[in-house]
This record gives C-alpha cells, sequence and structure tokens, in this order.
C-alpha cells in the first residue's frame, strides 16, 4: 500500500548515501590513520647528481659512474598490487649487482593502464569513476587523496611507487618522457589527440615536432611530471634526487627534414623549458648516436648511409647548453643485415671509442650509451657472444674512466624478471640465470666503484667486491 508519509524528498534521498560514504570514509581512514612508511624515508642520503665538464659529479666531490640497466616496463607493472613485487625485486637485483641506475618510461599516453588519458587528463579522476561501484574501500580514499598509502596505485600513482622503491634500494633512475615509437603511445598518440579536436596541422607523426598544439600538450604533460608531489615520499619529482635525470624523447626521428633544422628547434625549445622547471637534474635528450649529412663521420662511423638522413645528429643536438650528456645506442645486429661476430665487435669498439672521443674533444661533455644489446634471434646466437658483445662496450669505458675521459657509463637493454614474458624481446635477460654474464655485469660495476677509490665501495659493493 502506497502511503504519503513514507515518501522522502530528494534532498533526503541525497542526504542518506552521502552519510554513508562520508561515515566510511572515516571509519577507513581511522582505520589506516597509524600506517607507518617510515621505511621510505630512513634510507642513506642521497645527493644530485651534476656535470663538471665531462664528468658526472656528486655532491661529495666524487665522480660518479653508471653502471646501469634498462627495466622500461616498471610503471606499467606497479599498477596492480599483484605485479609490485616484481619491481622490488628488479631494484633488489641491481642493488646486489652494484648497479647505480635504472632507464624506465616515464610515459604511458592513451594506451592500457595509461598515465596521460588525453592531453591534460590524468588518471585520478577515471580512477574515481572506476572506483565508484565499490566506494566504501581504500581505493576511492587514494583516488581522493586521502590515504597516502603505497596501496594506493593505480595508474599516476605507479609512478610513484617506482621511484619511492627505487630510493628504498639505492638506485637513482634516468626517466624517459615520451617514446618516439608507437609503443606507450609515443609522438603518434599526440597527432592523433591533436587531429581528433580539430587542431592538429597534418597527421604525419613527425608534426609532434612543429605543431605549436602539440608542442604545447607536450609542455603541458612535462610540467605536471617534473612538479608532481610523490604521494608515498612526499617530496617533488623536480626534488627528489632519487631521480638521476630526465630524457626527453626515446630515440627521436624526423624523417620529413633529413637537415635536422626541425628536430633541432624541437629539442632547443623543450630542453628550456624543463630546465626552467626543474634545474636539479641532469637533462639528456635521448638520441640513437647516428650522425647527421653534414658531419664528416656519416661516412666512417655511422652503420651507413641511410642512418644521416633520420632527421637527428648527435654532435648538432647535444651540442645544447641546456643538454647536459650526451646519449647513443648499440644494436649492429639490427643495423648490418649481414656480419661477421667478430667484424661486429671492432664495430661496436670504434662506435664506442668515437662517441667518447666527441666529448672528450668536441662537446665536452659525458658520454652515456643508454642502450645496448645482443639479440638471441641471431641465427648463430649464443649466450657467451652476449657476453663478449657486452665486455668489449665495458672495456672501453672502463678505459675512458681510468682516464677520467667522458666516457660515464652505460645501461644494459634490457633486465626483466620471471613471469614477465609479454615484456621481453629478443635481447631481455633475467640477469641471475646465467652466472657468467652476472658476473661479467657485477666484475664491472666493481672496476667502476674503484675508479673512484676504495672509499666507495660500500655496503653491497664492499661485499660483491671483496669476493673478487
Amino acid at each position: 500500500m502506497y502511503h504519503k508519509s513514507s515518501r522522502m524528498t530528494t534532498g533526503q534521498r541525497l542526504m542518506y548515501p552521502i552519510l554513508g560514504i562520508t561515515s566510511c570514509i572515516a571509519f577507513i581512514y581511522v582505520s589506516f590513520s597509524d600506517l607507518s612508511f617510515g621505511d621510505y624515508h630512513t634510507e642513506e642520503k642521497m645527493d644530485f647528481v651534476r656535470r663538471n665538464g665531462t664528468q658526472l659529479m656528486v655532491d661529495d666531490g666524487k665522480v660518479f659512474y653508471v653502471n646501469g640497466w634498462n627495466s622500461y616496463w616498471l610503471m606499467d607493472r606497479a599498477v596492480d598490487e599483484y605485479s609490485r613485487p616484481r619491481i622490488r625485486a628488479m631494484f633488489q637485483t641491481g642493488s646486489k649487482m652494484g648497479m647505480t641506475v635504472c632507464r624506465a618510461w616515464a610515459f604511458n599516453d592513451g594506451d592500457y593502464n595509461a598515465l596521460q588519458i588525453s592531453p591534460g587528463r590524468f588518471d585520478d579522476f577515471l580512477c574515481v569513476l572506476r572506483m565508484w561501484p565499490h566506494f566504501c574501500g581504500t581505493q576511492v580514499l587514494c583516488c581522493f587523496g586521502i590515504l597516502p598509502s603505497i596501496t594506493c596505485c593505480p595508474y599516476e600513482r605507479a609512478l610513484d611507487y617506482v621511484i619511492a622503491e627505487a630510493r628504498r634500494h639505492g638506485i637513482r633512475l634516468l626517466l624517459s618522457l615520451v617514446n618516439n615509437l608507437e609503443a606507450y603511445g609515443g609522438k603518434t598518440q599526440y597527432v592523433k589527440w591533436a587531429w581528433e579536436e580539430g587542431l592538429g596541422l597534418s597527421p604525419s607523426n613527425d608534426s609532434f615536432f612543429y605543431d605549436p598544439s602539440i608542442r604545447q600538450y607536450f609542455k603541458d604533460y612535462v610540467k605536471v611530471i617534473l612538479t608532481r608531489k610523490n604521494t608515498i615520499t612526499g617530496v617533488e619529482y623536480r626534488n627528489d634526487p632519487t631521480i638521476f635525470g630526465w630524457e626527453l624523447i626515446n630515440e627521436p626521428r624526423c624523417m620529413t627534414d633529413n637537415s635536422g633544422d626541425t628536430l633541432q628547434d624541437w629539442i632547443v625549445e623543450m630542453s628550456r623549458y624543463v630546465k626552467s622547471i626543474d634545474k636539479n637534474h641532469l637533462l639528456t635528450v635521448g638520441l640513437e648516436g647516428f650522425y647527421g649529412p653534414n658531419s664528416p663521420k656519416k661516412s666512417t662511423v655511422n652503420p651507413g648511409e641511410y642512418f644521416s638522413l633520420l632527421g637527428s645528429d648527435f654532435i648538432r643536438n647535444s651540442d645544447i647548453p641546456t643538454i647536459d650528456f650526451a646519449s647513443a645506442h648499440i644494436y649492429p645486429d639490427h643495423w648490418f643485415k649481414k656480419i661477421d661476430f667478430e667484424e661486429e665487435l671492432k664495430y661496436v669498439a670504434l662506435w664506442t671509442r668515437s662517441h667518447i672521443d666527441d666529448g672528450d674533444r668536441i662537446l665536452r661533455k659525458p658520454i652515456m650509451f643508454t642502450e645496448f644489446g645482443y639479440s638471441d634471434l641471431n641465427k648463430d646466437f649464443e649466450p657467451s657472444k652476449r657476453d663478449r658483445f657486452f665486455k668489449t662496450i665495458f672495456d672501453v669505458i672502463y678505459k675512458s674512466a681510468k682516464k677520467q675521459g667522458a666516457g660515464a657509463g652505460s645501461f644494459v637493454w634490457q633486465f626483466w624478471v620471471g613471469g614477465m614474458e609479454k615484456y621481453n624481446d629478443d635481447f631481455g635477460i633475467v640477469p641471475w640465470e646465467r652466472p657468467e654474464t652476472y658476473k661479467l655485469i657485477t666484475q664491472h660495476s666493481c672496476r667502476m666503484a674503484r675508479v673512484r677509490g676504495s672509499a666507495e665501495l660500500k655496503g653491497n659493493l664492499k661485499e660483491l667486491c671483496s669476493q673478487r
């Protein structure tokens, strides 16, 4: 039977759910208020790494060398609770191996688990919508920023977790801000956004570099990332020495302008913008290291004439005041169709020495080999060949370091852990699975540390290097 007295006003219908939500939030907040995250604040002091001429330095006046690795997937795996132990396992392994810096992506544009959903829109608002059906739970408190817990880690906060875990294990991070390739969105996604909004000048992927609207999209993204306050540590990214440095873009190419002017103009503008916000951190471009059409090395060091026509130029792009160190990658088995392995090793040594020599004589800046790998798809592949490939690069860098040269370090591509096969490629290794490779990398950690002096053999390094 319908009774007039049983009707609720609109205001009453709204009031009761609001009261219920408020009570739920208050209860959970009180329940979790005693959680301690002090272990993220008790690590040894970490200094910013800075440049002094051709060398990298820390605040104690010591030279800093990098024996690093790539794990591009860290942020993507930090989204879900069940996969976060893999991030911790990776940093624990790197630390035990005496490694100093990990390179990873600080972007995921419009893709699955996107960090940036659309230009200037990040995941926190979407998180509220996704979690609303389950409003009485820790995740919605995370979305509203009420509960500052490491369990608050959907999407945007996944990078907070990666940085906090790196700090916990004494590892620094080189973070890349966008991809030239389509993986994780990249410049293709930015162009698509502009085209969909009717603002794009061209559907060409290279319009990323010259379209004013897209340039502004990227600047907006950079500002959000650099000024973000970590929800775990409470430190803004631009003030966190855990971050070794920023990389503008992974492997930039602008093939519609092989003069290199378009890419050069973009690097100048974006590097100045980054430095206007963050003066604490090192900045690099993210180059593959190819010499441009006007370089005398285009025919003597480049793997072929084609590579001088990609719109990039190692010397010109790196010789910008707001770029702190130069980078190059090493993938000869992708660059050459047919080459004998022994000839390949000779070429690798030539490539590595050439770029370090450029740092010493022309750029007067440190040189970092931020990716290098040997493919297991080679028909005559053997793990021992990969070890020899690694050792060739390590030896050239070590010789430079002993002479206080520009060779500042290298990053293996790539490390991963068990259960992550979909992130692997033909270069990936689980570092502890092959003792010979593990030993080779840890020995390099020790000898690079000894270049700094025996006093630098501390913690894991002291134990590790005393065994050798």
